[in-house]
């Protein structure tokens, strides 16, 4: 990079940004690499220019990614829609089942799902009087 003919840090902080800019959006969009050179003699109109172009690019980005972000909603939406079908259909099913299971194959049933816990019974410690076991 040639910075010599920049006198201040800020003329060759800008120099620096717009290739910088360039390069990234050249890279995005997927075309070559422009080599801008802006030295002392450059117009004001030529550094507009430049950043009219990289603001276009940054536009066309922001508009590709809010029209792929706005499809993925769409997705979400309806996977969203489709499990909350799919849960509805679920629950009316297990109170169906629920309503014409019998006592013992509902506890039977119960028993499957939690072996590890033991059928509640009577409590073994007697308690005492305030409710609290000895």
């Amino acid at each position: 990079m040639n910075t010599e003919m920049y006198q201040t840090p800020m003329e060759v902080a800008v120099y620096q940004l717009h290739n910088f800019s360039i390069s990234f959006f050249s890279s995005l969009l997927g075309g070559d690499v422009v080599s801008v050179k802006l030295d002392n003699s450059a117009s004001g109109a030529s550094v507009v220019a430049l950043d009219n172009k990289i603001e276009q690019a940054m536009d066309l980005v922001k508009n590709h990614l809010m029209y792929a972000v706005r499809e993925e909603v769409e997705l979400l939406k309806e996977q969203i829609r489709e499990l909350v079908e799919k849960n509805s259909q679920l629950e009316r099913e297990n109170t169906l089942l629920k309503t014409l299971a019998s006592p013992e194959q509902l506890e039977k049933f119960q028993s499957r799902l939690s072996p590890e816990e033991p059928a509640p019974e009577a409590p073994e410690t007697p308690e005492a009087p305030g409710g609290s076991a000895v």
